[in-house]
């Protein structure tokens, strides 16, 4: 019997119907979370790198929150970048949202050409282990 769900926080409904797709997956007890990215519920990108970063996160937060997790239950995080030397200030944006010291995720950054949206500069993609 599969266990599997499309998490698809209240926000996000515009994302799931007009591109068709889930911003999360609950799978067993894994929640694999799509690419976020920093744009609003508008789909309008942030201005700015920080607050496109911070805006990232908080996305991943809402899908998180809606498979009724947090940012502890996060085992792995991909982040892509389209310029890497973006990397220190994004280091300092994810560490207001990774902070307990006993769950860091395993967390691996890449290097893109480009994103799916123009503006967009960075994306994060995670998987959680569900409470």
């Amino acid at each position: 019997m599969q266990n599997r769900s499309s998490v698809v926080p209240r926000e996000m409904q515009n994302l799931h119907e007009k591109f068709r797709y889930s911003p999360g997956v609950r799978a067993g007890n894994l929640l694999f979370i799509a690419g976020q990215v920093g744009r609003d519920q508008d789909l309008n990108v942030i201005e700015g790198k920080e607050a496109q970063f911070t805006q990232a996160f908080e996305n991943v937060k809402k899908v998180l929150a809606a498979a009724g997790a947090t940012m502890d239950d996060v085992v792995d995080m991909v982040s892509y970048h389209t310029d890497m030397r973006d990397l220190p200030l994004f280091i300092q944006v994810r560490d207001r949202y990774v902070t307990n010291s006993d769950r860091y995720p395993a967390w691996t950054a890449l290097g893109v050409a480009a994103l799916a949206m123009p503006g967009l500069i960075a994306e994060i993609k995670c998987t959680a282990l569900l409470p």
